[in-house]
C-alpha cells in the first residue's frame, strides 16, 4: 500500500498548482487518459455485445490499469533516487487536482462578462458546464458558474486529495481516471446510458465520502473568510440531497449557504429542459460578484482541503 512520504509532499502540491495552474503546454495525464478512454470504448463495444457488461469491463480495466501503471511508476522512481521519487510523487498528486485552473475557468466568465458582455461569458461558461448555455440570461451565467465553482471543488480537488491521502499518489490518480470516465461516458443519453452506467455508478462511491466532507471543508473556509459559516453548514446538510447527484448537491448547498444564494432550477441539456429543484431556497438571485466570492471561498476551502488530507494521511500512516 502506497501513503503519503512526507508532511510536505500535499503543501509542495497545492504550491505548484498555484504556480502553475493547467497550462496547456505542460503534457498532462488526464488528456492522455481522455485519449486512451476513447481508444478502450471501441475496442471493449466491439468485443462484447451488451452494452452494461462491456462498460462494465471497459471501466475496471481503465481504472485497475491506471492504479497498477501509477503505483508501478512510483516504485520505479523511487528505486532510482529517492528524492526522484518524491518528485514523481508531488507532480501525480498535482496531475489530479485542479483548483487554480478552475478558479482560473470561473473567472474568465466574470472577466468576460464584465469587459465583453454576455454573448462572450457564454462562450466562457461552455467551456466549464454541460448545460445548453444559448438561453442563458446573466444571472443564469453566474448562477451556472457559482455551481459549477462548487460542484467542482469536490472532483478537482477535495476527493483526489481525500484518495491520495488514503492510497498515496496511485490512488490520486486512480480516481482521476474514474472522474474522466464518468466526464466522457457517464452520461443518461441514449448512447451512454447503459454502456457509461458503471463508470457513473463508481464516481458516485469514489465521490461520497468526500462530498459530505465537503461541507464542514467550505463551513470551515467561510469562519476564515468572513462568510456565514453556520448557514454554510446548515444548507450543506439540509439541502444537500436537494440534487440529482448523490453527491454534487452537498458542496453547491454549502456555497449557497455561505455566499447566501440561490442556486439550482431548471436548465436545458441537449435541448431538453431539466428541472431541478432548487438549493439554498430561501436565499435571494446570484449577482455578477458572486462568482469572485466564489472563486475566494474555493481557494480557501481548498487550503482546508490540504490540512485535512494531511491529517488522514497522518492517521492512515499510524494505522
Amino acid at each position: 500500500m502506497f501513503f503519503i512520504s512526507d508532511w510536505y509532499i500535499l503543501p509542495a502540491v497545492f504550491l505548484l498548482d498555484f504556480l502553475l495552474g493547467d497550462p496547456l503546454w505542460l503534457p498532462h495525464p488526464v488528456r492522455w487518459m481522455g485519449k486512451g478512454i476513447a481508444h478502450f470504448e471501441l475496442l471493449f463495444r466491439d468485443k462484447i455485445p451488451s452494452p452494461r457488461w462491456s462498460g462494465l469491463f471497459f471501466a475496471l480495466f481503465l481504472v485497475s490499469m491506471t492504479w497498477l501503471f501509477s503505483i508501478l511508476l512510483l516504485a520505479m522512481a523511487r528505486s532510482l533516487d529517492p528524492l526522484f521519487g518524491k518528485l514523481v510523487e508531488i507532480l501525480l498528486i498535482y496531475y489530479a487536482v485542479a483548483a487554480f485552473s478552475l478558479k482560473n475557468s470561473a473567472m474568465d466568465v466574470y472577466l468576460a462578462l464584465k469587459n465583453n458582455g454576455l454573448e462572450a461569458a457564454k462562450e466562457k461558461v461552455s467551456r466549464i458546464v454541460g448545460r445548453d448555455v444559448e438561453s442563458l440570461d446573466r444571472e443564469g451565467v453566474v448562477r451556472a458558474t457559482v455551481e459549477t465553482v462548487g460542484e467542482n471543488l469536490v472532483d478537482g480537488v477535495i476527493s483526489p486529495l481525500f484518495w491520495a491521502a488514503v492510497g498515496g499518489a496511485p490512488l490520486a490518480m486512480t480516481y482521476r481516471m474514474i472522474n474522466t470516465l464518468d466526464s466522457m461516458v457517464g452520461y443518461k443519453n441514449e448512447k451512454y446510458r447503459d454502456f457509461g452506467m458503471a463508470s457513473a455508478r463508481i464516481d458516485d462511491l469514489a465521490n461520497w465520502i468526500p462530498a459530505r466532507l465537503s461541507v464542514p471543508v467550505i463551513a470551515l473556509a467561510a469562519f476564515f473568510a468572513k462568510l456565514p459559516w453556520k448557514q454554510a453548514f446548515e444548507t450543506g446538510f439540509a439541502e444537500g440531497k436537494n440534487h440529482a447527484s448523490p453527491n454534487s448537491g452537498y458542496p453547491e448547498a454549502a456555497f449557497a449557504g455561505a455566499l447566501g444564494v440561490r442556486l439550482g432550477g431548471y436548465s436545458y441539456y441537449g435541448r431538453v429542459l431539466v428541472e431541478k429543484p432548487w438549493i439554498g431556497q430561501a436565499f435571494g438571485a446570484v449577482v455578477d460578484d458572486d462568482v469572485k466570492r466564489a472563486c475566494r471561498l474555493l481557494l480557501i476551502a481548498s487550503l482546508m482541503a490540504i490540512f485535512m488530507a494531511m491529517g488522514i494521511a497522518h492517521a492512515m500512516s499510524m494505522v
